[in-house]
């Protein structure tokens, strides 16, 4: 099995742009724009939750796409966190030529693309509780996972 190393870099909303947006904070009661969440929750009942995961590295050899909802995440209490993602595809896996890394400031959320692939979060410190929107059932019905181990023998490890 080979281990490539994915360089994480510090998120802009240019580089992610391919993938979705990076949300920060704006002023209350601006109007709503371009720079807000752009959400497609339309197929189902959004869910708005708490996820609380542990820390497991930073190295991965699975990475998942949702095609019928956008995604959002971000971490509670400030802390920084690391995602990697690949632009959405016609095919059935991800191009991996394409696959990036981002560290995401604790300040700020990511908005996912419908298809984008992702893997992650993964982040250094024991525990981190994210927010997490979705829809209800995305994890039962959306929830497309493409093996990177078993297609190509690779796995990933996400560094900075």
């Amino acid at each position: 099995m080979t281990t490539h190393s994915l360089q994480a870099a510090w998120i802009t909303s240019a580089a992610f742009r391919p993938f979705g947006q990076l949300i920060c904070a704006s002023e209350d009661g601006a109007p709503y724009g371009k720079d807000d969440a752009q959400l497609r929750l339309q197929n189902g009942i959004p869910r708005f939750y708490i996820m609380r995961l542990q820390h497991r590295g930073c190295t991965f050899d699975r990475i998942t796409r949702h095609q019928r909802c956008t995604q959002c995440l971000g971490a509670l209490q400030g802390k920084d966190w690391l995602l990697a993602v690949a632009p959405p595809s016609a095919e059935a896996q991800p191009d991996l030529g394409a696959i990036a890394a981002f560290r995401i400031p604790g300040d700020c959320f990511i908005k996912l693309n419908i298809g984008t692939w992702h893997a992650g979060p993964y982040f250094t410190t024991d525990v981190i509780d994210f927010y997490n929107l979705e829809l209800s059932d995305t994890n039962l019905t959306d929830h497309e996972t493409f093996n990177l181990k078993a297609a190509y023998g690779n796995d990933f490890e996400i560094v900075f």
